[in-house]
């Protein structure tokens, strides 16, 4: 081979090298993109699910810092209409004596299944089945974390661990609880029409997942904070409004009545009070869809 041959050789492989050298610095200038939050392909919930008591996250669990707490005994409570009794219970209430909280008027339970999409409650089966096996109406409810992932992600996690409705008259539709966030900031960092859309987000895949649209449990103060009191959900799901008060005090916008009221975080009951605003058989009617 000749001097000259020689020299194509060198060229050839020098401008390989520089290729290889601009192929590697795209690449990583690619990665470094798609990293940054904001960008098209980023994801920005991704890795940062904080979830680290959600043993202490239930229904209700963070509205007396916010709003104050409230102990009711029977009678307590004077509604206008004929109400119908129950609770609302969590893995923080363990194994529930369930005989006895019929004995004492409870008609209906709802149990806390899941939280964002890494915790499900351990005393789920004893809490699901044994109110149903007493011969209560129950249901089951998701401790919302918006921050954490999207609400249709959430909605298939509830449904797969323990939120599913079916038609059987005994299981009430699966329960949003919105509230306070436990970790930061109250409204998980969402402005609220973001917020207003991961709510939709998660009621759409759950209607059409299961067919009926989930009961929405929050207060007032949260749902005007952080949606700007958004009317959009009271054609749809039914509104189960917290307040530990003698009265279930203002509805968000849209709603001229409550389903469900959490009046106090005590009481006679194992977990939290809540009445359903109607007699048995309209329990039984919301059971059915």
């Amino acid at each position: 081979m000749s001097h000259g041959d020689l020299s194509v050789v060198h060229e050839t492989g020098s401008a390989r090298t520089r290729l290889a050298l601009l192929a590697g610095l795209f690449v990583t200038l690619l990665a470094l993109a798609l990293a940054v939050p904001g960008t098209a392909n980023a994801a920005p919930t991704a890795g940062r699910n904080h979830v680290t008591h959600p043993e202490l996250d239930w229904m209700g669990s963070t509205v007396p810092a916010h709003e104050g707490s409230g102990h009711s005994g029977p009678g307590t409570v004077t509604p206008m209409v004929t109400q119908t009794s129950g609770m609302d219970v969590s893995g923080y209430q363990g194994n529930v004596n369930w005989s006895a909280a019929w004995s004492n008027g409870g008609r209906f339970a709802y149990v806390k299944a899941t939280e964002s999409t890494t915790y499900t409650n351990p005393y789920f089966a004893q809490q699901y089945n044994g109110s149903y096996n007493v011969g209560m109406i129950r249901g089951s409810y998701h401790f919302a974390t918006p921050d954490t992932s999207g609400g249709a992600t959430q909605a298939d996690y509830f449904i797969a661990h323990g939120g599913g409705w079916s038609a059987d008259g005994k299981t009430l539709p699966g329960a949003l609880d919105i509230e306070y966030n436990p970790y930061g900031a109250t409204c998980y960092g969402l402005s609220q029409s973001g917020m207003v859309n991961w709510i939709h987000a998660f009621a759409n895949e759950y209607h059409a997942r299961e067919g009926v649209y989930p009961v929405i449990y929050s207060t007032f103060d949260w749902w005007n904070t952080c949606t700007g009191n958004n009317g959009g959900f009271a054609t749809t799901s039914p509104i189960w409004i917290a307040k530990y008060s003698s009265s279930a005090g203002t509805l968000p916008a849209g709603y001229g009545y409550y389903t469900f009221w959490q009046y106090a975080d005590s009481g006679v009951f194992p977990g939290d009070q809540d009445y359903f605003n109607g007699d048995y058989s309209r329990l039984q009617a919301l059971a059915l869809g």
